[in-house]
């Protein structure tokens, strides 16, 4: 019995739509990651881009458990000396709520070439209006 490979333009895409109002970041997050991956299909190779867009939508409405609006700390470095940078995640809300999100799923997806790809069919929008309707997204519950 062979295994079955898919070709490149056998790989059928989709449009997901993921509403974070009042969910929990990970969760959110990793269905996401998962979703871009393309891992909830039959068809999954790791080393093809199998996975489909997603739309979330409410970023700015995301939870999240504990104390980690006040304790946890989003850090980055800008590249320059003495450039190591900090901010809690509740002034990360208020200020980007969607670079919460995105750096969530970001770093769920492995780095590298693909992952980059994978990365770039990631929408991420504070409110609940988007310009992706044309794309007739399918709601997912998280």
């Amino acid at each position: 019995m062979k295994t079955y490979l898919p070709k490149v333009n056998e790989i059928e895409t989709k449009c997901y739509l993921i509403d974070a109002k009042d969910k929990i970041l990970g969760r959110v997050a990793a269905k996401a990651a998962t979703i871009l991956r393309g891992k909830h299909k039959r068809i999954y190779t790791s080393f093809l881009d199998c996975g489909d867009t997603v739309v979330i939508i409410n970023a700015s409405k995301v939870r999240v458990t504990g104390k980690k609006l006040t304790d946890k700390m989003q850090d980055r470095y800008t590249g320059y000396p003495s450039g190591y940078r900090d901010i809690a995640l509740g002034d990360m809300l208020a200020k980007r709520p969607t670079t919460v999100l995105e750096l969530a799923v970001t770093r769920m997806i492995p780095r590298g070439p693909l992952g980059y790809k994978q990365k770039g069919k990631l929408r991420v929008y504070a409110g609940d209006k988007h310009p992706h309707m044309a794309q007739k997204p399918i709601v997912l519950d998280v």
